[in-house]
């Protein structure tokens, strides 16, 4: 019965009473997260750095939701999630206004 219950599909009713939505997500699932998280945040600072100076700065971009409680990232890649660096707790990351003189200086 173990070997059965252990080679179920991940989407099974199995696993998402065990994993929760989670069990829905897969690796390619989280990639592509991930992906569009990036391309998001490259698009912001191409226009954060190309917008007129008198011009309202760009609004960060929301990360894509992941499942509660998964990862977010896959294990290995060293990668993490997407967080916005104006949000307290997040000391290691440059505000807009860091970005733009740092890609400003001749």
């Amino acid at each position: 019965m173990r070997v059965l219950v252990e080679h179920l599909p991940a989407d099974s009713s199995y696993a998402r009473a065990v994993h929760g939505e989670q069990a829905d997500w897969t690796v390619t699932d989280h990639l592509l997260a991930a992906v569009v998280d990036h391309l998001a945040v490259a698009n912001w600072m191409f226009a954060t750095v190309h917008r007129d100076e008198d011009a309202e700065p760009a609004e960060y971009p929301e990360a894509v939701p992941r499942p509660e409680g998964g990862v977010t990232a896959p294990l290995g890649t060293g990668a993490t999630r997407v967080t916005d660096p104006q949000s307290e707790g997040n000391a290691d990351s440059a505000t807009p206004s860091e970005i733009v003189a740092f890609l400003s200086a001749p």
